[in-house]
């Protein structure tokens, strides 16, 4: 079975740049204390990294 990744808001993006606002949007998360699952590929992992101060995330199976 594939892995995949629980990304959770955990900081505001008020102050942040509009490409890292848009990126969280992409990951489907909207204010702070959002989940979303998603697979655990290359897009998601560069999504996760361009937002990482903002993020928390977890390898769930």
């Amino acid at each position: 079975m594939a892995a995949r990744l629980k990304v959770t808001q955990i900081k505001s993006k008020v102050s942040e740049k509009q490409n890292q606002r848009d990126t969280l949007r992409s990951l489907g998360l909207k204010r702070i204390g959002d989940s979303t699952v998603r697979p655990d590929d290359a897009q998601t992992r560069g999504y996760v990294r361009a937002v990482a101060h903002l993020v928390k995330v977890e390898e769930i199976d």
